[in-house]
């Protein structure tokens, strides 16, 4: 697993063989997914990970920004690798868990705005936005946007 294990490395996070596998199946999924779905990818795939490697490595792979990270309805945590250095938003259907990315400028700016009027520095902030994607939709609930 070269590409996870020189990623993690580059990243300040100790690499290991189970961290370059987490990591390595989570770029291969499209979508988030829980660390549960994610063990058991790494299951079917053959890899010996325990599930309470796969959470220690997500948090890892968390603080040394290489995933994106959401929670769902139930307030579970759901993980994505990030395919860029800068920070990301997204959409998330409540239905389907379809994810897809939204142009943060706005929330950045807004972020940046706050911590200046506050007098707060180092400003870091977690945006959640749900909603019900096109194809979930009824037929009838199209015309409402």
């Amino acid at each position: 697993m070269p590409g996870g294990r020189a990623v993690t490395a580059g990243a300040g996070v100790r690499r290991t063989r189970q961290r370059g596998a987490v990591l390595e199946t989570l770029g291969r999924c499209g979508e988030f997914v829980s660390a549960q779905e994610l063990h058991a990818l790494l299951a079917e795939a053959g890899a010996a990970v325990g599930l309470t490697t796969v959470y220690r490595a997500l948090r890892d792979l968390d603080r040394a920004g290489l995933v994106d990270v959401v929670r769902d309805e139930t307030g579970e945590r759901l993980y994505l690798r990030r395919p860029t250095e800068e920070h990301r938003h997204y959409l998330i259907c409540r239905r389907c868990g379809r994810s897809q990315v939204v142009d943060a400028g706005d929330v950045e700016a807004w972020a940046e705005r706050l911590g200046e009027t506050t007098g707060f520095a180092d400003l870091a902030h977690t945006l959640e936005l749900s909603g019900v994607c096109g194809p979930c939709r009824p037929s009838g609930d199209a015309d409402r946007g």
